[in-house]
């Protein structure tokens, strides 16, 4: 089946998460997405209503963060934000789950966490999107995490924030993201109904097209103008056919 230029945009959510983003970088963020007729704009939570009305009129959506990037907050404190960001106009949410508590084995914690906040943000008719910060964890910590969003019947798991930085015996922090591995190991843990979402790391067409064949549905990504500029020129000169 060919895929489509369009196609590969309704993958993307275009990501305005860096803190050093300014209100003109984020209004440009929007500006580009909507051009670009991306699934969404994930956007840092005080700047959604500027978002919603930059995106009115599109057909791309507003994603707002919670408890972002650690997932530390209390849960009544993220499922406010959600709720504040979904008032505003946001209709998907991510979350981190809380590393620490993955890391320590209170699972009961994790699972009731994650499905408190997916029955806010679905009472809302939003969608809840659960990031894993993989760099942290272990195949079996990851499978834990599967089998609890599979449970709570979320609607996307997700790979990393793009800030899980791990320090590596030169000194310097770093991350790997949406590997290969994990991404298999994630789509093999879930059923069809929760979708996997690659983000850290897609940064070129041939990227975004390895992920889509790894079974992701989504992707966060900065690199969508290039990303899409690639796709649209190879189908130009008859290479497309993806």
């Amino acid at each position: 089946m060919t895929i489509s230029v369009a196609d590969l945009a309704l993958m993307i959510d275009h990501s305005l998460l860096h803190p050093t983003m300014t209100d003109d970088d984020l209004r440009a963020g929007c500006e580009l997405a909507a051009r670009y007729a991306c699934a969404t704009v994930c956007i840092k939570p005080y700047a959604v209503p500027m978002a919603a009305e930059l995106l009115a009129d599109s057909s791309t959506l507003v994603c707002a963060v919670a408890g972002f990037p650690h997932g530390n907050s209390h849960t009544a404190i993220i499922i406010a934000e959600a709720e504040r960001a979904m008032a505003e106009g946001a209709r998907e949410i991510d979350i981190v789950a809380n590393t620490g508590k993955v890391l320590g084995g209170d699972w009961d914690y994790v699972a009731t966490e994650i499905v408190a906040v997916n029955q806010a943000v679905t009472a809302q008719g939003a969608i809840l999107k659960v990031i894993f910060e993989n760099d942290f964890l272990t195949s079996d910590h990851i499978t834990q995490l599967c089998e609890i969003c599979s449970g709570a019947e979320v609607a996307f798991v997700k790979t990393s924030t793009g800030y899980g930085f791990v320090k590596g015996s030169d000194g310097q922090y770093n991350y790997q993201g949406a590997t290969e591995a994990d991404l298999r190991l994630m789509r093999a843990n879930c059923p069809d109904t929760v979708q996997i979402k690659a983000a850290g790391g897609v940064r070129t067409l041939a990227d975004l097209l390895k992920v889509r064949a790894l079974g992701c549905s989504r992707v966060g990504a900065t690199a969508t103008a290039p990303m899409l500029d690639e796709a649209a020129a190879r189908i130009a000169v008859g290479q497309g056919g993806y």
